[in-house]
Parts: C-alpha cells; sequence; structure tokens
C-alpha cells in the first residue's frame, strides 16, 4: 500500500483529507504526536493508539509520545512524584509493544508546559474561548457534575501541546475529536498554524458489545493481564456470527468487539492469523487479511468460540513483551 493507505488504514475519521494528503506526499521526517496521561498500565485504548503510531513510523514518520504529567495532574490522578513514575514505566511498556525506539521521542509535559511563553499562550487562548466551548471539549475527562476548573484548562492546553510539540499531525481516539476541532479554532487566533488530526476507532465494551471499553469501567485489557487473563476475557466476550449486530433490547447500537479487535489490533500488525481447528471441524484455517475472516464468520465457516480462541493467542503474543517489562 501507498503511504497514504497506511497512514490512514483503520482510521476512523481525518481531518483533513486535503491536509493528510499533502503530508503523504512526503511523509520522510514529518513528526506525529499522541498524549497519553500516564495514569496506569498500558490498556488496549493506549494499544489501539500505538498500533497506529508503528503504521506512521513504517510510512516514515517520526513519533513523538506525549507522558502528560501536567494534564494528569490537573485530572487529579496523582502528586508528580507518583504520575512521573507512572510515565517512566509507560515509555518502557510502548517500546516493548513495538515503537521503534530511535523513531521515537518522548516527552513529558512539565518539560515546557510551565514555561512562561506556554503559560501566556494558555491565558490568552483561554481569553478568545466561552466556557461553552471549553465544556464541550472537556467532556471526555469530566464526567458527572463535579466538573472542576482544571477540567476546562486541560483541552486548551492539548490544543497548544500540538503547536509547543512542533508537530505535523495529531492522532488521537474519536474520543479525541472535539479538543482537536477546538485546537483548529484556537490556534489561528494565536497566530499559529493548524494541523491535521487522524482519529483511531472506539473499540466497544467487551461483554455486551454497547458504548466504550475502557478501563475505568466493565472489562477491559491491559499489559498487567496474564494468558489465562486474556483468553477467559475474550471467551466471555460478545461475539454474534455477524460485524452487524442487531441493537440491544434498550434500543443501543452494538458493534462485535471481538472482530474490532482483530481489525484494528492483530491484523495490523502479523502477516497472517491461523485459527486452529480439530479436523473433524474442518481444520486449520489461515486469514491473511481481515475482511475473509469477517466473510468466513458471517458464513458460518468460522465459529465464534474458534474466532476467539485465535483472537486470545494472537493478542497474548502482542502483550507477552509488555508484560515481561512489567515483571523484570
Amino acid at each position: 500500500m501507498d503511504a497514504y493507505e497506511l497512514i490512514t488504514r483503520n482510521a476512523a475519521e481525518v481531518v483533513t483529507e486535503e491536509e493528510l494528503e499533502e503530508l503523504a506526499d512526503d511523509p520522510d521526517g514529518k513528526r506525529a504526536y499522541v498524549g497519553y496521561e500516564p495514569s496506569g498500565v498500558l490498556h488496549i485504548g493506549h494499544m489501539l493508539t500505538a498500533t497506529k503510531l508503528i503504521d506512521l513510523q513504517e510510512a516514515g514518520f517520526d513519533v513523538t509520545v506525549l507522558l502528560a504529567d501536567v494534564h494528569a495532574y490537573l485530572n487529579d490522578k496523582g502528586t508528580f512524584a507518583e504520575i512521573r513514575e507512572t510515565a517512566d514505566r509507560m515509555q518502557e511498556q510502548f517500546i516493548a509493544y513495538g515503537l521503534d525506539e530511535s523513531k521515537t521521542e518522548f516527552v513529558l509535559g512539565s518539560e515546557f508546559q510551565l514555561d512562561e511563553e506556554y503559560t501566556l499562550d494558555l491565558h490568552a487562548a483561554e481569553l478568545e474561548t466561552t466556557l461553552s466551548r471549553a465544556k464541550r471539549a472537556m467532556a471526555e475527562i469530566a464526567r458527572g457534575d463535579h466538573a472542576k476548573v482544571s477540567q476546562m484548562v486541560y483541552p486548551l492546553m492539548q490544543a497548544l501541546d500540538i503547536e509547543y510539540l512542533d508537530v505535523d499531525l495529531a492522532v488521537g481516539g474519536l474520543d479525541q475529536r472535539k479538543v482537536h476541532m477546538l485546537a483548529r479554532e484556537t490556534l489561528p487566533e494565536l497566530e499559529y498554524d493548524v494541523r491535521p488530526a487522524l482519529h483511531t476507532p472506539i473499540i466497544a465494551d467487551l461483554s455486551t458489545g454497547v458504548g466504550k471499553m475502557a478501563s475505568s469501567s466493565g472489562v477491559t485489557i491491559s499489559m498487567e493481564d496474564s494468558e489465562d487473563d486474556i483468553e477467559a476475557k475474550i471467551n466471555d466476550a460478545y461475539c454474534p456470527p455477524t460485524a452487524d449486530p442487531d441493537p440491544d433490547g434498550d434500543g443501543n447500537e452494538r458493534e462485535n468487539p471481538v472482530l474490532q479487535l482483530f481489525q484494528y489490533h492483530v491484523f495490523p500488525r502479523v502477516d497472517s492469523v491461523v485459527v486452529e481447528r480439530p479436523e473433524q471441524y474442518g481444520g486449520d484455517l489461515e486469514y491473511d487479511d481481515y475482511e475473509t475472516l469477517e466473510a468466513d464468520l458471517e458464513s458460518g465457516e468460522l465459529h465464534p468460540m474458534d474466532a476467539k480462541s485465535a483472537l486470545a493467542a494472537e493478542l497474548n503474543a502482542l502483550i507477552e513483551p509488555g508484560r515481561q517489562q512489567l515483571n523484570a
């Protein structure tokens, strides 16, 4: 595939296509970034955007990973000492997961977000942003009725990070869309250029297929999980024999999270997937692409439990280097 196809593979959204096409014409040495709060062990959400970063590195990009210690502090995730200790561990986990260390720069937010120039730009952004606009952008970090003032500043800092990290492309989950749109509005007001953004999909809740898989609620998968943990979680996952399940009893739209994990986590990282089956059930199946696996599940050639077994094995292999790093 060409550079643009690799860069946009499995993306939920690109803003804008024209801007990203221009980057894809000459991607070597361009810089992409993702920001993460140092708030724990890598989980499936971190890994999904990290998989996209690996695609970008293969296309020629350098990658900046912002370990956002100031953001985490503003979001009440601990003291700076605790947060920075977590950041050090997360950096090692990202490399273990597969990021090219020679093309990856890890930056703590406190390395530049406490400087006078950044602080003055932040205040200038506050002057340009209404309360209602800031509230919309902070929706993903502040839930319920107890949002704090610090959480309203958070998305404005995310917008400024794009400028101060001197990157060409902002990457994040689709839940970061409002922040990136805020950046497109705010940065020109400060006489800074806008950058394109690429958004990765949201993996559905593993148990129900509804909503978002999240480490704060429900079942998720992380580098702390043992092989047995992963197998148990995947075996219990919602997996109807289709990529387009009917809504649940309450009318909520559903996805097939098992297929999503194959599409967005496994196939971008492996050349083929082998589904092991006894000869009496047709023998092993081998898939070189996601589309064929999905078609076989739809047709009944591939049983959901066999798909789950193969998925658990593939996820375990991807997570094993990070697990070893955690246990070192």
